[in-house]
């Protein structure tokens, strides 16, 4: 079995294939028009996106075994877990813009396809630039280690952010002006823009000008908020496997694509979630710690899933039976 799956052309179609049809059919057939997406239609979307996750990974071990389908499973998790973090930070921008709930979908599909093309240039330079870093082997305490200088310096960050994470104020967001984003302040800069909405557009026609709408800067806001986002789920993923970006793409990918359905599940079921954060530092701590550690001992994938969807089961059910009171 290959070690790298990039250079297996069947499972590169078949994701490229499935991706793209899933893109066509949510954009042109099922989301044709701007609505509001219930709860109902948005369960259905999450289940659809997390079976073909699955699928997939079925496929990934059909073709490389146990070690690459934990692998998958691993990255995926992860960044989906972490992805709900970035989620509430959504939440607050498109109330922030006052966004009409209909013109949700359309916002988080353009800011889906920013995140298809920045985490392949993530992705793919890291793990190249990861290639260029190990130090030579040398012995010490009785090991023979092989230190990669990126991942060593990747899991002291991530070690950090769990830690920061854990006891980051709640409202450090909700006071936020994002219209000193650097993603706003870029549309800004190249684009006049109108006050107002116009339905689910991003350029109007106001005194015979064409202006770009507040749609257009809530999109740069969405963009740069999930650059900033990546900073932390990209190097924790490369713990997983940081020698085979097509593993860690898929899996990114399959994860952000369900976004949108579970942002929508998220606004109307936020207290499910409200001890999420202490099981993301967890996990952040976690891989950071594997990161660290790995020239002396190597957790193997099928441990890091275990503990992963331990946590985030473990912070679901606390959210659930210690809830947070609500403020008035």
């Amino acid at each position: 079995m290959d070690n790298n799956l990039i250079s297996h052309p069947g499972l590169i179609g078949i994701f490229a294939i499935v991706v793209l049809i899933m893109l066509l059919l949510d954009l042109g057939v099922f989301n044709k028009g701007s609505h509001v997406v219930t709860n109902k239609e948005a369960i259905t979307w999450s289940l659809v996106w997390i079976s073909l996750s699955m699928a997939f990974s079925g496929v990934v071990y059909y073709y490389a075994g146990v070690e690459k389908f934990s692998q998958f499973q691993s990255a995926y998790w992860i960044e989906k877990a972490l992805s709900v973090d970035n989620l509430f930070v959504f939440i607050l921008v498109f109330g922030f813009f006052n966004v009409p709930k209909e013109n949700h979908h359309k916002v988080l599909f353009w800011g889906i396809i920013g995140a298809l093309v920045l985490r392949a240039v993530f992705i793919f330079s890291g793990v190249g630039l990861i290639k260029l870093t190990y130090l030579p082997e040398f012995e010490a305490f009785g090991y023979n280690l092989k230190v990669n200088v990126i991942l060593t310096l990747f899991g002291i960050f991530l070690i950090y952010a769990g830690i920061k994470s854990a006891f980051a104020e709640d409202d450090d967001d909700e006071n936020k002006d994002f219209n000193k984003s650097p993603g706003a302040r870029v549309v800004h800069k190249f684009f006049n823009v109108s006050k107002n909405y116009d339905n689910d557009k991003f350029f109007t026609i106001e005194n015979g000008k064409k202006l770009a709408t507040p749609l257009l800067v809530v999109v740069g806001v969405i963009e740069f908020t999930d650059l900033l986002f990546a900073v932390d789920s990209i190097p924790a993923i490369f713990a997983i496997a940081p020698d085979d970006p097509f593993i860690l793409y898929t899996s990114n990918i399959f994860a952000i694509l369900g976004l949108r359905a579970l942002y929508f599940l998220l606004a109307n079921f936020i207290h499910l979630f409200s001890k999420l954060k202490y099981g993301l530092a967890i996990i952040l701590s976690f891989i950071g710690v594997k990161m660290v550690i790995s020239p002396i001992y190597h957790i193997e994938s099928i441990t890091s899933l275990i503990v992963v969807g331990a946590v985030l089961v473990l912070s679901v059910l606390a959210s659930v039976v210690f809830p947070e009171k609500e403020e008035a």
